[in-house]
């Protein structure tokens, strides 16, 4: 969330960056985030004046007493004041989580390199490859997976519903080969601890991320337990040290961690729902990186630069893009898109979104660590990106190596790993 004092000390400079954002942006509520704040602060520092007063008065009490005087009237009058206090410590009680129920509803603000506007503003920074040009009329990637009997769309249809695809065979096994293939590169090359992680969660949990209370509609929770599925594992590996103080000497700390991901897509109606390109179940390698602020910039640029590296290595033409504010998700400050072409549909495809948080999240689920020892914990910041997501990777794997009998071939990297050089049709 938003620092507090921040908004107290500078409002204007945060109302400014949130109205970069457009309509989704909230800037209106920081006069009343301000106005909350007035209320509270007044409140405690009147309290604070009764309560002195009262201490006083407690002594003349037993001054009057103890010297034979009626003191009815002073113990009176007390009883009035323990009223009015009790009353200031509802106004200060209500402000402040009022003020926290604000908080968890206002984006983070765009950092100062971030274009303003909407998708339209997007910015191609750069571009690796060319877009493969079949010398046949390319294919979509659910005729490919049918014909090659890896991917069954109307038996997952059957089991769940639409938006929940089942691979099956040689699609099955190449999912699993390059999940491992991108977890050990991870962990051998870029230096990450790999997780298991769980994937139900608290409220809690996802309220540390963001995911919570904004996007409850697009989450999928459990009725009984009140446990919701995760729609990446940022979530999970994001709190894994929620109200910790971590030493400094241990940053930065970089995980990463497989997961299947949940997401309802409410907000998805319209959209291209065919195929792999938009489905409520999908497989995904995250990146999850604790930085000290000072290193929270140049962190972003390492890890998108890895989520990248896999992308190279499997041959695949991709372009790196910088979100425009009114495109960045809720709790992101930057984010790149990294984007595969995919030729059987004719679309650039989002594969990672790789972002930082600066302190946002850290202040939602109480991050912290200890510069040095005895000074005053700091919050840290918090980056993540996808490296990859699974569903449209394969899609850019399937409609980019097919060949014209309907075979696909496998790039280099995956040959040994998989046994075999190319999906051949039934």
């Amino acid at each position: 969330m938003l620092d507090l004092r921040v908004i107290r000390d500078d409002p204007d400079a945060v109302r400014a960056g949130l109205l970069r954002r457009g309509a989704a942006g909230g800037a209106e509520v920081i006069p009343e985030i301000l106005r909350l704040d007035r209320d509270r602060r007044e409140a405690i520092t009147n309290g604070d004046a009764l309560r002195a007063r009262r201490n006083e008065a407690s002594k003349t009490v037993g001054a009057l007493k103890k010297a034979g005087n009626d003191a009815s009237a002073l113990i009176l009058e007390m009883k009035q004041v323990g009223d009015e206090i009790a009353g200031l410590e509802r106004v200060a009680s209500d402000s402040d989580l009022r003020i926290r129920e604000l908080l968890l509803v206002t984006p983070n603000v765009p950092l100062a390199e971030v274009t303003d506007g909407g998708t339209e503003k997007n910015e191609i920074l750069r571009q690796c490859g060319e877009p493969v040009t079949h010398p046949f009329p390319a294919r979509p990637h659910w005729e490919l997976g049918e014909a090659l009997g890896v991917l069954d769309l109307p038996r997952g249809a059957k089991i769940s519903g639409s938006g929940f695809p089942l691979l099956v065979g040689a699609g099955a096994r190449l999912q699993r080969i390059l999940i491992d293939w991108m977890l050990d590169l991870h962990v051998s090359d870029h230096g990450y601890e790999e997780l298991r992680i769980p994937y139900l969660v608290t409220e809690d949990t996802l309220t540390g991320t963001g995911q919570l209370p904004k996007f409850a509609d697009e989450s999928w929770v459990t009725s009984r337990d009140n446990l919701w599925l995760i729609p990446t594992a940022e979530v999970p590996v994001t709190n894994l040290h929620r109200d910790e103080i971590l030493d400094a000497d241990v940053l930065p700390l970089r995980y990463t961690a497989y997961s299947p991901c949940f997401r309802r897509e409410a907000g998805a109606a319209g959209k291209d729902t065919r195929g792999l390109l938009r489905v409520h179940q999908f497989d995904k390698v995250e990146l999850v990186r604790y930085e000290k602020p000072e290193r929270s910039a140049a962190a972003l640029e390492e890890l998108t630069s890895q989520a990248e590296a896999l992308l190279s290595a499997l041959g695949l033409a991709y372009r790196v893009v910088r979100l425009a504010a009114g495109d960045l998700g809720f709790s992101s400050a930057m984010t790149y898109d990294l984007e595969v072409w995919a030729p059987g549909v004719g679309q650039w495809l989002e594969v990672s979104s790789c972002s930082t948080f600066t302190d946002y999240q850290a202040r939602r689920a109480n991050l912290r660590y200890r510069p040095a020892p005895g000074e005053k914990p700091e919050f840290v910041h918090t980056l993540n990106g996808s490296a990859l997501a699974l569903p449209r990777l394969m899609v850019a794997l399937l409609e980019t190596y097919q060949e014209e009998d309907g075979s696909v071939s496998l790039p280099g990297v995956l040959h040994e790993r998989m046994g075999i050089s190319r999906l051949a049709v039934r």
